[in-house]
């Protein structure tokens, strides 16, 4: 009998976790769409993979990787919820695949044309799924020395970041350090 209870935790389990790791299926589809655009070459490359980790993302991609990240929440949803997301993320890759070495705004105008010639050119930046929403403290509080507006962030900025309102209003939409963001406050 205690065989028996381990085999249906077994089977439980592997029901739980079926959409965990990589689906061949959804790369098939995946690939087939490349190729209908001709990109047979990023369609070898592609990957797609259920994550479990995503908690709030519906989805990710990795450039670096060629690999889509689907969250296994969608399959609470109908199977158009999951074609419409991958390719959301396809949307990313394939911009930046056309873009080549440059750097793209990750929903920008690139993003946007790929959506368009994927089927979804009515595509919005963020999913209106009831996922949980991450809210995360917003520490550091930087200013722009020109025109005092505060710009609360998560993170540390690393690099040399300007106010972009500034820059538009005073230098053409060029960067100019004179805009650059100060660190006011970092609460602990």
């Amino acid at each position: 009998m205690l065989l028996l209870k381990q085999l249906e935790f077994t089977f439980e389990r592997s029901t739980i976790d079926q959409r965990a790791g990589r689906d061949v299926d959804l790369e098939l589809k995946t690939r087939e769409i490349l190729h209908s655009l001709g990109l047979a070459r990023l369609a070898r490359l592609v990957r797609v993979e259920w994550n479990s980790r995503l908690q709030t993302a519906a989805g990710r991609a990795d450039f670096r990787e060629k690999l889509i990240s689907l969250n296994p929440r969608l399959c609470d949803y109908d199977e158009s919820e999951i074609d419409r997301t991958l390719r959301h993320e396809l949307a990313h890759l394939l911009a930046q695949f056309r873009a080549g070495r440059r750097r793209v705004s990750p929903h920008g105008p690139e993003w946007r044309d790929a959506c368009c010639d994927l089927g979804i050119g009515d595509e919005v930046r963020c999913h209106n799924l009831p996922f949980l929403i991450s809210e995360r403290t917003r520490r550091f509080i930087y200013k722009c020395p020109s025109c005092a507006r505060e710009f609360p962030r998560v993170r540390r900025i690393r690099r040399a970041v300007a106010c972009l309102r500034c820059c538009r209003a005073h230098n053409g939409g060029e960067f100019n350090a004179r805009f650059r963001l100060q660190l006011v406050t970092a609460a602990s």
